[in-house]
């Protein structure tokens, strides 16, 4: 009989581990794959994007799924907590852009491995390769009662927390193995799908891979109601192209309303923009442009555009705007000007989707958070039965947020799970 078992090894689990643990409790935690921590291994490109150091209001801003949940968890475990708790481990963290927390020495494999010495040092029970069949519960008493493993083993607890992940970064071993057991307690699972994945588009210059591997910084990147044309969301930052379409930050942090335009229009696609000069309205750019092919009047336009917009962009951009690229500034008309400026802030692209949820870094959907207590992560539905991390309906942006999310609710279970009645 053990007080608690968590199921999952991520950054959830392994954090609901030490604050149960922490609290006395008597802890065994399961895990199918052979190591631990292996999500959090890969993190933030192999560096560990630990958490962010926004403020709570903002963080809250940056986890479009569910993110006024996290409220109640951020009350009790928060970003600035998660910071405090890995320099008191003895890892220095060090801010870089966009308030992303990293180790100082860009070492994923350290964060994982003080957070393991720091669960074996609490006695916490840990067994890995070992598969969770199925969660137990008293029916009658809407109470859970333990779990039973894949060799019929069967393990009582009154207190189980469910960490196992959503169904993206498969390898990891988020297979979608909590979502049945949820159902079983009477959990509703929203729809799942995509987010923070590679947006796919149809357009000729990547089907000709004329772009791909380019990099844009700081630039803004729209996604546009299919019907009417308004815009759904824009996300300023990095991107890149790829041989299929976009990614990087802003491409991922876009790709959720593809998704969702998609299914809400019926449509296979839907248009985007690239805004290659956010900081500046459309008639000072045009200004900025007349200025530039003035100064350099004897050169073709295709030479005097480089430096001023990405070399590789400057052929697309003539081909759109129907500009012959050998031309010189006293032989472009002022609505050929007029088109080339506005291509260079509306950029047009046509998404087809993203790829698919196993490709993702994040699920969307989930556990409903209607049915969850935020204070606790503890079920409404049934007694001892607590949820924390990505198996829930709760996704954030990339940057720190997703894993922020996943630390405090874990912290937040496990809390509350070594409670003693």
């Amino acid at each position: 009989m053990k007080d608690v078992i968590i199921i999952g090894g991520g950054p959830a689990g392994l954090m609901a581990a030490v604050a149960a643990a922490e609290n006395g409790a008597d802890v065994l935690l399961i895990d199918k794959g052979s190591k631990l921590g292996r999500k959090l291994a890969i993190s933030g490109g192999g560096r560990c994007n630990v958490t962010n150091r926004a403020d709570i209001e903002e963080i809250i801003k940056h986890i479009p799924g569910n993110g006024r949940f996290m409220y109640s968890p951020f009350s009790i475990f928060n970003n600035e907590d998660i910071i405090a708790f890995f320099e008191g481990l003895g890892i220095q963290l060090k801010e870089e852009d966009r308030g992303r927390m990293f180790p100082v020495n860009d070492k994923a494999i350290e964060v994982v491995r003080v957070l393991l010495n720091r669960i074996r040092s609490l006695n916490v029970e840990i067994r890995t390769k070992t598969e969770v069949k199925d969660v137990l519960y008293d029916e009658e008493n809407k109470v859970v009662s333990g779990v039973k493993l894949s060799n019929n083993e069967v393990i009582k607890a009154a207190k189980v927390i469910i960490a196992v992940g959503g169904m993206s970064v498969p390898h990891t071993g988020s297979t979608g193995d909590g979502y049945p057991w949820a159902r079983k307690a009477g959990h509703t699972i929203t729809e799942l799908y995509p987010t923070e994945v590679p947006i796919t588009l149809s357009d000729e210059f990547i089907k000709k891979k004329e772009l791909q591997g380019l990099s844009l910084r700081e630039v803004r990147l729209s996604v546009m109601d299919p019907k009417k044309g308004k815009l759904i969301k824009a996300h300023e930052g990095d991107m890149i192209f790829t041989h299929f379409g976009i990614s990087g930050p802003i491409g991922l942090r876009c790709s959720q309303y593809i998704v969702k335009a998609k299914k809400k229009h019926k449509v296979n696609k839907v248009p985007m923009s690239i805004d290659l000069f956010p900081e500046v309205n459309q008639e000072e750019l045009f200004q900025r442009i007349m200025t530039t092919l003035k100064d350099q009047s004897k050169k073709a336009v295709k030479n005097a555009l480089s430096g001023f917009v990405p070399e590789r962009m400057i052929p697309v951009l003539l081909r759109m705007a129907e500009i012959d690229s050998l031309k010189v500034f006293a032989e472009l008309s002022q609505d050929q000007l007029r088109t080339l400026s506005h291509l260079t802030k509306n950029f047009p692209l046509t998404a087809t989707g993203t790829l698919s949820i196993d490709k993702a870094f994040v699920t969307g959907g989930g556990v409903s958070v209607k049915e969850i207590q935020p204070k606790r992560m503890e079920s409404k539905l049934m007694k001892g039965l607590f949820f924390c991390g990505e198996v829930l309906d709760l996704h954030g942006y990339t940057g720190g947020y997703n894993i922020t999310v996943a630390f405090s609710t874990g912290f937040t279970a496990g809390s509350a799970a070594s409670e003693k009645e």
